[in-house]
């Protein structure tokens, strides 16, 4: 086989973490970079506090497993760093026991914090909570700040998206890469009631599906889905006409609905790394499109 046949080939590796093997299935052309933020929704660790090791090389982000040397059958030792886990929270040494007094006092500063954080929300309509090691959304986000428009709450720990997201009227944008979300963990029918929401990240969570009533949401330019584990994409896709970006590599989609041609408004499309045979003609269609990814 030559070199360029085999970096296009998917690699079946093995992964070695904490005493257990983690079999991973991948483009042989896919970064370290890109296999890290997969390893994340298996690990729950962050890529930053991610150490790659094959034949006693560190691997480089910006290189791909096939110039690494890295074949099918090939061994991967990780190894994480102290504190950069996110799933079940940042490694952190037993608490010591505190005072009564100590802690009122921590407990008054910590009541202050988040009175001028809400403040600041309320000022800027922006709610930035990216990597806090948070493991439930705040409540002061539904009853203090309804009309937030953008809401990041990426690479952190939550089980769960509330219904009550729907409260937010005004949100236009939405971050939840990088948790440990399945299908059952998001109130979808809340979050897509989102009429004014232009961008949805989901990217790099444990989901398998995406409800029909997705396409509920007519104002949606972007939607980030890719590191998942999806298996196939809803018709009602096909009612996104003002989506332009569609990320939904590094899953194990198999076919593409036809209303995809509805979307007309796409310009660019990622769909490397799934299990895709082939595309539907009504491809054709998406006349606006720039950047079309569809590797099989």
């Amino acid at each position: 086989m030559d070199s360029e046949s085999s970096t296009a080939s998917r690699l079946k590796l093995q992964i070695k973490f904490s005493g257990r093997s983690i079999p991973v299935e991948i483009a042989g052309d896919t970064t370290i970079k890109d296999l890290k933020s997969l390893l994340q929704t298996l690990t729950n660790v962050l890529p930053r506090g991610q150490k790659l090791i094959f034949k006693g090389k560190v691997l480089s982000d910006e290189s791909t497993l096939a110039s690494s040397g890295i074949i099918d059958g090939s061994k991967i030792m990780l190894m994480a760093s102290q504190g950069l886990h996110q799933g079940g929270g940042p490694v952190k040494k037993e608490a010591a026991i505190v005072p009564d007094s100590t802690r009122r006092k921590k407990e008054t500063i910590k009541d202050s914090i988040v009175k001028s954080q809400v403040e600041r929300w309320k000022a800027t309509g922006v709610i930035a909570l990216s990597d806090c090691g948070l493991t439930t959304i705040p409540e002061e986000i539904w009853t203090s700040v309804p009309s937030v428009r953008v809401l990041d709450i990426s690479q952190n720990s939550y089980l769960e998206v509330p219904a009550t997201i729907g409260q937010l009227r005004s949100l236009q944008k939405l971050h939840l890469n990088g948790n440990n979300l399945f299908n059952e963990s998001i109130g979808w029918e809340g979050l897509t009631s989102l009429k004014l929401l232009t961008i949805l990240s989901l990217s790099q969570n444990n989901l398998t599906a995406l409800p029909s009533a997705i396409g509920a949401l007519k104002s949606l330019k972007q939607l980030h889905i890719e590191n998942n584990k999806l298996m196939c994409l809803p018709s009602e896709i096909g009612f996104l006409t003002e989506l332009q970006v569609l990320k939904a590599q590094n899953n194990r989609i198999k076919t593409i609905p036809t209303s995809i041609g509805e979307c007309v408004s796409l310009i660019e499309v990622d769909l490397s790394c799934n299990l895709l045979a082939e595309l539907p003609e009504t491809c054709d269609r998406l006349k606006n499109l720039k950047v079309y990814s569809p590797v099989f």
